[in-house]
């Protein structure tokens, strides 16, 4: 079937057809997209699941990345997700809204990158829903499988724990950066920002590893870092010395004239796994160490880089002015 016209010439189970009909068979899919609901199996009673929204203009933008990387881009957000809880993700349903005048080529090859990344972090594809909207907006759901183990909560954190972080921060910042200034290029930044690359294999390993509080680094390091310090009673204490300044990201900042730090410590969309790692335990393979935790003083809870308490917000507010 051809991919050229609009939605509206194939219209929404021609869009469904499209989508689904090519979907491979899973080892833990029990019934796949077709019936009201998927049903899925685990080894336990405990299924993680997540949500998130990705919204034209807020999230992403058509004349800045490829419909394939947006779809990657959506699909990570909820598969960070339920790697951070100490999950492996098994399956994934997905709400597409779009106007009537979206090309189908453009609809067809969104729905190809979420596979892409849904397949990649080892999950299926296994339903949702489609419906025309004024912009298009992407609502991925991840399920995932503790695998008899128990949840990494942002509550757990312990005063003596070490800090440790997996995967990329400040790469989508810096991507950003670039090209608000007009600019495409220096490639790995830009190509950061279009699709990040979340370890999801280090969230259950980190549960394994003696870890005791775990987040998805979405909205900055300083910003999530804190939702674990307030969960926890404790003070996340970061030492910037620690965290690897990348070439890419100081050749950035040099040229904008900035801190290329502020990028590592505030920016998000990275997707980045912070953890805390129970005190004498060491860090999983892929993690390294940037910090302690400490008692909350008189402060109260609450993150500090280089022994400066932290007051200012940082990160992401989705209804910030």
């Amino acid at each position: 079937m051809s991919d050229s016209g609009t939605l509206a010439d194939i219209g929404e189970f021609g869009l469904i057809d499209r989508i689904t009909g090519s979907l491979p068979d899973h080892p833990m899919v029990i019934l796949g997209p077709g019936d009201d609901a998927a049903i899925i199996k685990t080894d336990t009673a405990s299924v993680v699941i997540s949500t998130d929204v990705m919204v034209e203009g807020r999230h992403f933008r058509k004349d800045w990345s490829t419909p394939i990387d947006i779809g990657r881009k959506a699909a990570a957000a909820s598969l960070a997700d339920v790697a951070a809880m100490g999950a492996v993700p098994t399956g994934v349903v997905v709400a597409f809204a779009a106007p009537a005048d979206l090309p189908t080529a453009w609809a067809v090859s969104c729905t190809a990158g979420l596979r892409a990344e849904i397949e990649g972090a080892g999950a299926a594809l296994i339903g949702g829903d489609v419906t025309s909207a004024d912009a298009i907006m992407i609502t991925v759901t991840a399920l995932g499988d503790l695998q008899g183990r128990a949840p990494v909560l942002r509550s757990g954190a312990q005063a003596g724990d070490t800090i440790a972080i997996a995967g990329r921060i400040g790469w989508a910042a810096a991507g950003l950066a670039v090209l608000s200034r007009g600019f495409r290029s220096p490639k790995k930044l830009v190509d950061a920002h279009r699709c990040p690359a979340p370890p999801y294999e280090a969230g259950p390993a980190a549960a394994k590893g003696g870890a005791t509080a775990m987040i998805d680094v979405s909205d900055g390091l300083i910003a999530d870092a804190r939702h674990i310090a307030k969960a926890s009673n404790v003070v996340l204490a970061i030492d910037s010395a620690l965290i690897d300044v990348p070439e890419e990201i100081s050749a950035a900042a040099s040229a904008f004239n900035l801190d290329p730090r502020e990028w590592l410590l505030t920016g998000g969309d990275d997707h980045a796994l912070l953890v805390t790692i129970k005190k004498g335990n060491p860090a999983p393979a892929g993690f390294v160490v940037i910090g302690v935790v400490e008692p909350a003083g008189d402060k109260g809870a609450g993150v500090s880089v280089d022994g400066h308490f932290v007051t200012i917000a940082g990160g992401h507010r989705h209804f910030g002015a």
